[in-house]
């Protein structure tokens, strides 16, 4: 379980700082902005709709068990037959590639893909590139799924999503230089750690944090709001506390004491504890975000029926255990945990004790998503956050 290794984590997620994600970010992306389907329109289109006997998966990176052993259930149990790639490197790069196909009516020839909440999985909503889901066919999700996972502000009532895997972004702190527990985001700003605090490089993440430190929820914010986070993260950064924004690498700087302070992502977070090392993980008490990947059938696709019956199949409490067992990070099936603290082994009973794996309620309150942007919103947002991280 501490094997480090390049995954679905280790990934950009947005749109921020990689060359196709600057080119989105720039031009935005034209289209006629999608009605949402009526009632009749989604059992219509379902009531066409047949089971073909094969399915094909796109994700991220080591974002499913080397095994593949929840595919191979699902093959043995519906006799479905599976094709799973590992195309998805980041959300922007993704939409990119993907939006001239789904803007000219063509399929891309996945049946599911795995995308973050964000300005990319929103524009795929409101470009009308996603197939409006048939809860009729998700009886695991309805059953099994968390309340947190359920009608997110970002696809009320989960219409073209249901979520994958989740990771909440908080504060690490190394306890070998840092002699206090570290309870409020004001401490990342607290000139005593001048030098030693890291920043996400990321204009949502670093928004987000900002937001937080001024007291505003992220996504109920306004222009104004944006503009007084992103003066509070421009104080911090003139003042000398920020060391560096970071991509990925900051969790081996606060490891090895570079940084003491630093966002940081649960999963990240958890594997270094396994391996013994002095880093603490919380939640601030002003908010930390929780982001959500979510499986979603895009338009077009050959086996939508086939799509459904997968991402049902993986809201079993016995199959999203192995499924966290494998990627460490927060389960939208919150009866994981009692499988995990039941079996014998150490690494399953860690997961099944941690609080990273399953923030407590009191975390689910204090979590918030990414805010949810329009084109509009997107390059004054954008410009704002981007501006603190590349000065």
């Amino acid at each position: 379980m501490t094997q480090s290794r390049y995954s679905r984590r280790d990934a950009l997620r947005f749109a921020g700082y990689s060359a196709a994600g600057l080119a989105l970010a720039a031009c935005g992306v034209q289209g006629q902005k999608a009605a949402a389907p009526s009632p009749s329109a989604v059992a219509d289109f379902w009531s066409t709709q047949k089971k073909n006997g094969r399915v094909v998966f796109a994700n991220w990176p080591e974002y499913m068990p080397e095994d593949q052993g929840p595919l191979k259930q699902f093959q043995q149990a519906t006799g479905i037959s599976y094709e799973y790639k590992e195309v998805i490197q980041e959300n922007a790069e993704f939409f990119g590639k993907s939006e001239p196909q789904l803007r000219a009516g063509q399929p891309l020839g996945y049946d599911i893909v795995v995308m973050t909440n964000g300005v990319h999985l929103g524009k795929m909503i409101q470009l009308g590139y996603l197939t409006a889901l048939d809860h009729k066919q998700l009886p695991n999700f309805a059953a099994n799924a968390g309340a947190s996972y359920k009608n997110p502000a970002y696809d009320a009532n989960n219409t073209y999503t249901i979520p994958y895997q989740a990771g909440v972004t908080g504060i690490a702190y190394n306890t070998k230089y840092v002699d206090e527990d570290i309870t409020s985001i004001q401490s990342m700003f607290d000139k005593k750690y001048e030098g030693k605090v890291g920043m996400m490089a990321d204009a949502q993440e670093i928004g987000n944090f900002g937001m937080f430190a001024v007291g505003v929820d992220p996504d109920k914010s306004t222009q104004a709001d944006w503009e007084k986070a992103a003066a509070k993260l421009k104080e911090q950064r003139d003042q000398g506390i920020v060391r560096k924004y970071y991509a990925q690498d900051y969790i081996d700087a606060v490891a090895k004491g570079d940084i003491w302070i630093s966002m940081a992502w649960s999963g990240d977070v958890f594997q270094r504890q396994l391996a013994g090392e002095p880093v603490k993980f919380v939640v601030p008490q002003e908010g930390g975000t929780i982001w959500i990947d979510n499986m979603a059938i895009p338009k077009g696709a050959a086996n939508p029926v086939d799509a459904l019956m997968l991402m049902d199949f993986l809201y079993k409490p016995e199959i999203a255990a192995e499924l966290t067992s494998y990627i460490q990070y927060v389960t939208p099936v919150p009866g994981v945990q009692q499988i995990l603290a039941a079996k014998s082994d150490d690494d399953s009973k860690a997961l099944a004790e941690s609080p990273l794996i399953f923030p407590t309620e009191a975390d689910y309150a204090k979590l918030r998503p990414y805010r949810t942007l329009t084109n509009a919103d997107e390059p004054v947002y954008n410009g704002l956050f981007q501006t603190i991280t590349q000065g």
